[in-house]
């Protein structure tokens, strides 16, 4: 063979030996290093005689090799930086696994620990704001049983709703894990039975959402499922859930939503028990609450579902689709309270729990047997007024009309009084949650975001040309058409004031509307129920007497909202103070809109009232200033409101009757019932209280006085600049 085919076929050997060619950046910066010049092949040996004729033109080619020898010291940098980034991970990872067995290792035995007595858990009794008992609640049951007493319809009926693969699972879930992390162990749900086990069973393990008790619920579990067979836990975890109705344990669950042992239980009741795992405190409200009632048939269509995933996995538990779709929801026994909630106190039970879960991050087991002891702003005084005023106003309407009734300081947000109903385990709360439509009522929002806008209030309250002439409007034949009365807030006739509010709404646009009642203090949930639209302003949107009474408390307040609450203390059993959710949140409110907005429309609302809600001279509230304004909708059907407050109180009434049926004769007669109901409360409200003004008000005419007739102002405003437009336009 030929010596130079040799050398050549030599070279390409050791080339491919030596893997990947090095790169041309590489090969320069090594042979600067090495002082001479790099051994490359011909086409770069070309190369670099085109870099030497660039050096003649500007000596470019130093500068790439200065340049190429940055960007190798910068490679070396990253490389150190890198390296030492994984050395702290791994040094760090270390110490977390060093301090994880020290902690596992110093985690006492299952067997040593000390289950939760049932003489430490004790009830919850709430307090009226003077001090007094309102109602106890929490008289606890738990009935223990053996493993072989709970048929596999109980056991499938639990799995399929929190675990369905209990039987292959590790005892600690690692995505429940990583939320914890993440929500410095206040998040709830996704825990693995053996954890709920261990939180219910163990006295070691407080309720309380922190690192710490997370973590050592975690260490607990991973020694339960290390020395526990499955069956055990299973069996100690059904004894100690809790169920509502006072339940702990499928037994006391079984007797409380069924009138018989857990034993007797068929697979629809057992998915039932399983669906109620969920939301215990609200679930056991079945047959009182709609909305409950979807809500738990919805739950139990998911755990049957679950039964037949389990089945697909496994059919030796779950039931095929053939059996599950043959399932009917059972038959729950009603609740009986034993006489000790009539009337509003199972209503105050209930919002009381209410609070605490959203407030406070109680659980429904911490509420039932925490012992805690709840301070709240109710006044007993108040609560039997608006349950006698409530009361009447409904006894006078058509059957199936109910009355709801909020009062509260909207200087603190604090709940004063509320009107429950009859029974709180067969109907809503008429007056906390149960919503009606809004009607004109509403309009005092459209208002405000009209004025926030730049609105000149004194040309809106100007009447127009048929005000200015009293009101009335003559027909052809000479007789004048009274003004349609109720739900005027700045015409004294209703028609024409609709179409005014529905025009400042439709110019406003009904997206500020929306958004500043929200702000005021309307739940963001109730802007569902209507369309987006400028008919908005004459109350198509669904709300609840709370919602009023706490959009008009922002309006009396200058435009601050503060959060509603009924609430004022919680303590434990060892008189520790807990603390609520919003406790960081500012003393002084949150503005809602700026404070001449709100005063314009109080100022409105104001005249509207005195307008729309005659009183003898002698009447309580005479003397005071109220801002306050009629709701009807659709000729009195469905609903009718009085919404109206003072600077110390804003007070909400409402008389609402289901699927719309009328109330009254007509928009008048319905709007003057509610206005009536509203001023019997307000006189027991307002008796011994001196007049306050509001913030920022200027007055009334004629001294404050009640003068019949609308408000005419001295001057009318010249018309305002449309700032989209250079053309003058009155307002209005």
């Amino acid at each position: 063979m030929d010596e130079g085919k040799q050398r050549t076929e030599d070279d390409r050997g050791r080339g491919e030996a030596g893997g990947a060619e090095e790169p041309p950046e590489d090969r320069a910066e090594k042979a600067g290093r090495d002082g001479g010049t790099a051994h490359a092949p011909a086409s770069h040996r070309r190369s670099g005689r085109r870099r030497r004729r660039g050096r003649s033109r500007g000596n470019a080619g130093g500068r790439e090799r200065r340049s190429a020898g940055r960007r190798s010291r910068l490679r070396r940098a990253l490389a150190f930086t890198g390296k030492a980034a994984a050395l702290a991970v791994l040094l760090g990872a270390g110490a977390a696994a060093a301090a994880g067995v020290v902690a596992y290792r110093n985690t006492p035995d299952p067997a040593e620990l000390r289950p939760q007595a049932g003489a430490e858990l004790k009830g919850t009794s709430v307090d009226y704001a003077d001090g007094e008992e309102a109602v106890t609640f929490g008289e606890l049951h738990r009935i223990p049983v053996e493993r072989e007493e709970i048929p596999q319809t109980v056991v499938d009926g639990v799995l399929a709703a929190e675990q369905r693969t209990f039987n292959t699972d590790p005892g600690v879930s690692p995505a429940g894990l990583l939320r914890a992390v993440v929500s410095g162990g206040a998040s709830g749900g996704g825990s693995t039975i053996t954890q709920q086990m261990a939180r219910n069973y163990y006295d070691v393990l407080s309720q309380e959402r922190t690192y710490a008790r997370k973590l050592k619920e975690i260490l607990i579990s991973i020694k339960v499922g290390r020395t526990m067979s499955r069956d055990d836990i299973l069996t100690t975890y059904l004894n100690t859930i809790y169920f509502g109705r006072n339940a702990y344990g499928v037994q006391a669950a079984a007797q409380a939503y069924f009138g018989k042992d857990v034993s007797e239980l068929d697979r629809a009741e057992g998915a039932f028990i399983g669906a109620v795992i969920q939301q215990p405190g609200n679930f056991e409200r079945y047959g009182a609450d709609p909305e409950v009632e979807r809500a738990l048939e919805k739950r139990w269509a998911y755990v049957v579902d679950g039964l037949v995933e389990m089945y697909e996995a496994d059919p030796g538990q779950g039931l095929s689709r053939a059996e599950a779709d043959a399932l009917e929801f059972p038959e729950v026994a009603a609740r009986d309270s034993e006489g000790r909630f009539e009337g509003y106190k199972g209503y105050v039970k209930a919002a009381v729990e209410r609070e605490l879960r959203e407030r406070y991050g109680l659980s429904d087991a911490e509420i039932a047997g925490g012992g805690y002891r709840v301070a709240t702003s109710l006044r007993e005084d108040l609560m039997e007024s608006a349950e006698r005023v409530a009361g009447e106003a409904a006894d006078g309407a058509p059957a199936g009309t109910r009355a709801g009734l909020v009062a509260m300081d909207p200087r603190t947000g604090e709940i004063t009084a509320f009107a429950g109903g009859a029974d709180f385990l067969q109907e809503p709360d008429p007056s906390l949650v149960e919503r009606a439509q809004a009607g004109t009522a509403f309009k005092p929002y459209v208002l405000a975001a009209a004025l926030e806008r730049g609105e000149n209030p004194e040309r809106l309250l100007a009447p127009d040309d048929a005000a200015a002439g009293g009101g009335a409007e003559e027909q052809g034949d000479g007789e004048e058409e009274e003004p349609e009365p109720g739900g005027g807030l700045l015409r004294p006739d209703r028609a024409d004031d609709d179409g005014l509010l529905a025009g400042l709404a439709e110019e406003t646009g009904p997206a500020a509307v929306a958004g500043l009642a929200e702000a005021s203090g309307i739940a963001e949930e109730q802007f569902d129920t209507a369309e987006l639209e400028p008919s908005i302003a004459v109350g198509t949107y669904q709300v609840t007497a709370l919602d009023q009474a706490r959009g008009y408390a922002t309006l009396a307040n200058g435009g601050v909202r503060m959060p509603a609450h009924l609430i004022t203390g919680v303590t434990d059993q060892h008189g520790e103070v807990r603390e609520p959710a919003d406790a960081a949140e500012p003393a002084s409110g949150t503005a809602a809109m700026s404070a001449d907005a709100a005063a314009g429309t109080v100022r409105a609302l104001a005249l509207a009232d005195l307008r729309e809600r005659p009183v003898a001279p002698d009447d309580p509230t005479a003397a005071h200033t109220v801002a306050g304004m009629p709701g009807t909708y659709a000729g009195g059907r469905g609903a009718a409101w009085y919404v109206g407050a003072t600077p110390n109180h804003s007070v909400a009434f409402v008389l609402a009757r289901e699927g719309g049926g009328r109330i009254a004769p007509d928009a008048a007669s319905a709007a003057a019932a509610a206005a009536g109901a509203w001023t019997a409360f307000a006189g027991d409200l307002l008796r011994d209280e001196e007049p306050v003004p509001f913030p920022g008000f200027s007055g009334l005419p004629d001294g404050g006085g009640r003068p019949p007739g609308p408000y005419v102002p001295d001057t009318v405003p010249p018309a305002r600049e449309d700032p989209a437009s250079e053309t003058p336009t009155a307002a209005g």
